[in-house]
């Protein structure tokens, strides 16, 4: 990853599904950090356009890079406490969608593999089942392509790169995975095919239930070959 260029998309520049006076939601888009980078030329996020006309605003959660979807963030001290509260607690509900290479012969499980930081390859994780944290991950099939399968991913717990390593580990990586895949899981697909579709928490002042859903943007299938 040496190489790697950054150039974050310009248009939507901050996509809006969702705001009030405590919190603003935003179907991220792929190939944009959430928060900023160490360096200059990775300042562009998220979280820095939101900061342009929200100087007061506080992050929630993160996206990878290379996944897109539904991204939170607090406008208020309170709500990101209360946000954050959530999130450290499992009561929040997420659910992502990704396309896999191989079809995946249970139509639903859960995977409960650990994982830990690969300190030879940062920022990589990898599988360890003598010093890894315990990540959990429930899968259901959606439908089938010629070569591929569409799965709903419903993480229990929120480890750096949980779904990419857990789909990988049980043999069906996420496809366009430039961290994880290689061969026609790596090349059908010039994205990550990773989306976080939907996201439901309790608001953080009035404590009701509010959900939040986008459109997933590869439910047909890749050309393939």
């Amino acid at each position: 990853m040496n190489d790697f260029h950054y150039d974050p998309p310009q248009q939507p520049w901050l996509d809006t599904i969702y705001k009030d006076k405590d919190m603003i939601v935003f179907n991220k888009p792929v190939g944009i950090l959430s928060v900023p980078g160490r360096d200059i030329e990775r300042h562009d996020s998220m979280y820095s356009r939101l900061l342009a006309i929200h100087p007061n605003s506080y992050t929630v959660h993160r996206l990878d890079l290379a996944t897109s979807g539904v991204i939170i963030f607090a406008l208020r001290k309170d709500a990101e406490k209360e946000l954050k509260r959530q999130f450290q607690d499992r009561e929040t509900q997420k659910i992502y969608y990704a396309r896999v290479y191989g079809h995946i012969k249970d139509k639903q499980g859960c995977i409960d593999i650990p994982l830990i930081k690969d300190v030879d390859n940062p920022p990589k994780h990898k599988v360890d089942y003598d010093a890894g944290k315990a990540c959990k991950t429930f899968y259901e099939v959606v439908s089938y392509g010629k070569q591929t399968t569409l799965v709903k991913l419903v993480p229990v717990t929120g480890c750096t790169h949980q779904l990419r390593l857990h789909m990988m580990a049980i043999g069906y990586p996420i496809l366009g995975d430039d961290f994880y895949a290689d061969g026609l899981a790596l090349n059908l697909s010039p994205r990550l095919l990773l989306h976080a579709s939907e996201i439901k928490i309790k608001h953080p002042y009035s404590k009701k239930e509010i959900f939040f859903k986008t459109k997933v943007p590869f439910i047909d299938p890749v050309s393939e070959q």
